[in-house]
């Protein structure tokens, strides 16, 4: 089953979701293009790799400079795949718009760059040893589920019923609840069995959820708070 679509009505244009979605897109376009040996370079340049923060050998092993930490930032326009990028770029659709409604463009981009921020440093506290770039904006529109969790948790999500013509219409408390125990679940299944760190950043997509969720109200315009919106 995967989400087709929220049911809350937006008052104002999302544009920094759009323009997420397009930056995003544009970006994987490009990479799409490079040779193998070049994207795999410019993913562990760009990307977010734990061990160049926690391994002091880092340098040498992959001819690269010292920690960059840019790349807390640049990871979040990377994917590795085309479905990567789509199941990403459509759960920031869903749920994006209606975040941003209550926090406007500016503060909405703060808040999805500093849940993406928090979501790599957790997942480098979880990963420290790794070597493999972590990409994609996950970690961020995680954060923005968070805040949508909060938000609007009686709202309704309609969901696809994969290969059936049957959509159906769930909470979001419902929806993103049951999302949320199974990124805890694929995270801390990685305690006894280290290969369940090696598909997906499961302990970043916690992270950021956890940073939606605190933080969410501190990004909120006082206008738009529930209780005062018109």
């Amino acid at each position: 089953m995967i989400p087709y679509r929220d049911t809350i009505p937006c008052r104002y244009t999302p544009w920094i979701t759009w323009t997420l979605i397009a930056v995003n897109g544009v970006i994987f376009l490009y990479t799409s293009l490079l040779s193998e040996r070049v994207r795999g370079e410019l993913f562990y340049r760009y990307g977010l790799v734990p061990a160049r923060y926690t391994w002091s050998g880092w340098e040498q092993w992959a001819h690269l400079t010292a920690p960059d930490y840019a790349s807390f930032v640049t990871s979040m326009f990377l994917h590795g795949s085309w479905m990567h990028l789509i199941m990403n770029m459509w759960l920031l659709w869903i749920f994006g718009d209606n975040v941003e409604d209550r926090m406007g463009g500016v503060r909405f981009i703060s808040f999805y760059l500093f849940c993406g921020l928090f979501a790599g440093i957790l997942q480098i506290y979880f990963s420290p040893s790794s070597l493999v770039p972590t990409v994609g904006a996950s970690g961020a529109i995680a954060g923005v589920m968070g805040a949508f969790f909060f938000l609007y948790p009686y709202a309704r999500i309609v969901i696809w019923v994969f290969f059936l013509p049957l959509f159906v219409p769930v909470p979001a408390i419902g929806f993103v609840g049951v999302w949320v125990i199974l990124q805890l679940y694929k995270a801390t299944s990685g305690f006894v069995n280290a290969a369940g760190y090696a598909d997906v950043a499961w302990w970043g997509h916690v992270g950021g959820f956890i940073a939606g969720t605190l933080s969410y109200r501190l990004f909120l315009l006082w206008e738009r708070r529930p209780g005062n919106a018109r």
